[in-house]
């Protein structure tokens, strides 16, 4: 799954709950007794798998940018010269536009 699918899956995941607790507070204004137990599992429920699927998409998240970060480390220890250039073409192109009025 690609980064920003996971990325948009995790705000989807992160609307649906928000529009899944107001609606539950809507429901709950006027409640008391077992109604109200009721809706507070109902909640709880609803917080545990939100709490589940964002744990699932941020473990994804960082394993890619695990894998990410170690390929970059491999590809610098194999071709030290080309980040080497890379680094310093970099910094001067960061120092012109820095210093420039």
């Amino acid at each position: 799954m690609k980064k920003k699918h996971k990325t948009d899956a995790l705000s989807r995941e992160f609307h649906k709950f928000i529009a899944d607790i107001e609606n539950l507070l809507k429901e709950t204004a006027d409640l008391t007794g077992d109604e109200l137990v009721l809706a507070r599992n109902k909640l709880n429920d609803r917080v545990n798998e939100a709490r589940g699927s964002v744990s699932t998409i941020s473990h994804d998240l960082a394993v890619r940018a695990n894998k990410s970060a170690s390929k970059a480390n491999r590809q610098v220890h194999e071709e030290p010269w080309k980040a080497i250039g890379g680094a310093a073409a970099a910094g001067l192109i960061l120092g012109m536009l820095f210093t420039r009025k």
